[in-house]
């Protein structure tokens, strides 16, 4: 099948809508020919922030079978919605990543018209995607799934668990159980006996359109904490860097701060194994899975992370991590101190959040999932 995939980001911009847009068109193009539409490879007729208004889209995507429509995305989500108010084909999936607090009045202005056909577009929807459905029973789009429960389908993110992994000593060749026990008692060894501080990992955009991601209440947060022995690694880029770094001297948090910028994926993934900690403090439903939780869920790593519809299903509270207030800096502040005086508890996390991904999080389980999508409806 021909399969056009519509999406406002896409790597090497950094987003979780643009890579998991990149790793589903990586999957179904394993079986299907897809071809991806982005304002980067468009000439967008006008663009602000990830909004883009593409009017050639109509008379590109009419030859496809399937339109998979990363939503939101204003200005083109009108187009497909155009598309298909005149046309039964293509078929359409809409992927519902997230609702959209719009921070200034040209965003909330541009955003009306997505407004006004939000309700037929879903309804001209052949399927419509979530990563979680904890998220959708509470998104702006809840009572259309309380009517027409049946049309949407939860495919959580994955990833590879290949690449994504602890950072083991000694792997065994012969997958015996005594070797495999061996490489844990070294790695438990390795990470946590006799360590003077603990690697506290924050990995977020730092550009206006990632404003929620709370890099500034952690920020707050351990600025409380200048005694407890902790190291921060800030990885992420965008036209907000030099503030959070003014932010961190301000709080003569700069000496204990350590901001790398967009890693390339092996050193993200050396990141993850270095840590001790991964904390998403995001600070409202802009958020709605976190897929940085579950990459550091399959390299062992608890995680500290707001307690929002659809990320508080990610993980188990107090098995691989704890949740937080979402904007509150002294609740940060308290489970950072829990995390610290609990020792024992952090090696069970760690090894409960590789536990976790295996069981739920690995990439073929997304894999089979949206195929399964497409087939099923191939034949309807």
């Amino acid at each position: 099948m021909k399969i056009a995939q519509v999406v406002c980001a896409f790597p090497p911009y950094a987003g979780g809508i643009g890579n998991s847009a990149f790793e589903i068109g990586k999957i179904l193009a394993t079986r299907h020919q897809v071809v991806n539409f982005t304002p980067h490879n468009l000439k967008p007729w006008f663009k602000y922030g990830h909004g883009a208004f593409l009017p050639q889209l109509l008379g590109k995507l009419r030859n496809f079978d399937y339109i998979y429509l990363h939503y939101p995305f204003f200005g083109t989500a009108e187009i497909v919605w155009l598309l298909k108010l005149f046309c039964r084909r293509p078929k359409l999936i809409i992927h519902y990543h997230m609702d959209v607090k719009n921070s200034d009045w040209l965003a909330k202005l541009l955003s009306l018209p997505d407004w006004f056909i939000r309700r037929s577009l879903f309804r001209q929807a052949d399927a419509i995607v979530g990563a979680s459905l904890d998220y959708i029973a509470q998104s702006k789009i809840k009572k259309y799934y309380r009517r027409h429960p049946e049309k949407f389908r939860e495919i959580p993110f994955g990833v590879d668990l290949k690449k994504f992994r602890p950072k083991l000593i000694n792997r065994p060749t012969d997958g015996s159980i005594v070797a495999r026990a061996q490489e844990i008692v070294h790695y438990i060894n390795d990470k946590f006996i006799k360590k003077d501080r603990l690697d506290l990992l924050f990995v977020g955009g730092l550009d206006a359109a990632h404003y929620f991601k709370g890099l500034d209440i952690l920020l707050k947060a351990l600025a409380e904490m200048t005694t407890r022995p902790w190291r921060l690694t800030v990885i992420g880029s965008g036209d907000r860097q030099k503030n959070y770094e003014s932010l961190a001297r301000r709080l003569n948090l700069n000496k204990r701060i350590d901001f790398r910028g967009k890693l390339a994926e092996t050193d993200l993934i050396r990141a993850y194994q270095n840590a001790d900690l991964l904390i998403l403090p995001s600070i409202n439903s802009n958020e709605a899975f976190g897929l940085v939780l579950i990459e550091a869920l399959a390299c062992g790593v608890p995680v500290i992370a707001s307690d929002l519809p659809g990320v508080r299903r990610v993980f188990d509270s107090h098995k691989q991590g704890l949740l937080i207030a979402p904007g509150n800096a002294a609740d940060l502040k308290k489970k950072l101190e829990f995390i610290f005086n609990n020792e024992e508890m952090r090696r069970v996390m760690s090894l409960a959040a590789r536990r976790l991904a295996e069981e739920k999080y690995d990439l073929k389980m997304m894999e089979e999932k949206l195929m399964a999508l497409y087939e099923n409806r191939s034949h309807t």
